[in-house]
């Protein structure tokens, strides 16, 4: 069974760990709930992720959306290598570049297009390799 953890840092930094796939995605979802709820700026760093597959992006998408609905910015760090891939595959690697930066929640989805347009590129992956 796969195993993931939230971790809490600090003045809204939190690093996650493990795998991020759909046995640990719902767990981790119900408890940034609670973690990220009285935070203004949110920093989630993924270094510590070990693997990850499209539950793993659905969970980044869902916390932009959970994000901006409550008004937070929200910045991702260390994206898995396999979470950007599948983004760019599935062609919201801008919307995933535009968190990474940081996301501000009263942009529209027409200032996202165009700061994404912008001169800073989307962070592109390894390809995934076999091991």
């Amino acid at each position: 069974m796969s195993h993931s953890n939230l971790e809490a840092l600090g003045n809204g930094r939190f690093r996650v760990s493990g795998v991020l796939d759909a046995s640990t995605t719902p767990a981790l979802l119900s408890e940034s709930d609670k973690l990220f709820a009285p935070e203004k700026t949110i920093d989630v760093d993924f270094a510590p992720v070990t693997e990850s597959d499209s539950a793993g992006l659905a969970l980044l998408i869902e916390w932009m959306r959970n994000a901006r609905r409550q008004g937070q910015k929200l910045r991702f760090s260390n994206v898995p290598p396999q979470v950007a891939a599948l983004a760019r595959i599935s062609e919201v690697d801008d919307l995933l570049a535009t968190a990474e930066r940081e996301l501000d929640p009263n942009a529209t989805s027409a200032d996202l297009h165009a700061y994404s347009a912008g001169t800073a590129q989307p962070a592109r992956a390894e390809p995934l390799r076999k091991r």
